[in-house]
């Protein structure tokens, strides 16, 4: 059984910075990426950023480009969302995932079919 766990959500002011981590297991994730998807309060889930677990090219939503890095280790199967000068509008719940999607659909979330339970970030003014 998959299982996706992220932790490091929390609370911070704006400008300030955040990892969130993602520990998978349950299988072997060779040929599969790791993604990071946000829900913020009545907004639809957003793409914000994909890297494969193997490392490699990684991509990210406009919004978060220059701020946020996002790295794995596959060894340890765990992925990183590293987020910098945060904003107001990053409060959100994060979520990561994974799957064998492509760098093609990385932001489709259809091709992640295991999901964690999310992690709240707020960022206050």
């Amino acid at each position: 059984q998959v299982q996706l766990i992220e932790t490091g959500g929390a609370l911070v002011q704006a400008g300030g910075s955040l990892r969130l981590s993602c520990a998978a297991s349950g299988r072997s994730f060779s040929g599969y990426a790791v993604a990071w998807f946000r829900q913020a309060p009545e907004k639809e889930r957003e793409f914000v950023a994909y890297i494969p677990w193997s490392g490699g090219r990684t991509y990210y939503a406009d919004s978060v480009k220059g701020r946020f890095t996002i790295s794995s280790d596959s060894a340890k199967n765990t992925g990183n969302l590293q987020m910098n000068r945060m904003k107001p509008e990053d409060t959100a719940v994060y979520y990561c995932a994974t799957g064998t999607a492509s760098d093609i659909f990385a932001r489709s979330e259809d091709q992640y079919p295991y999901w964690g339970q999310g992690t709240q970030v707020t960022v206050s003014s």
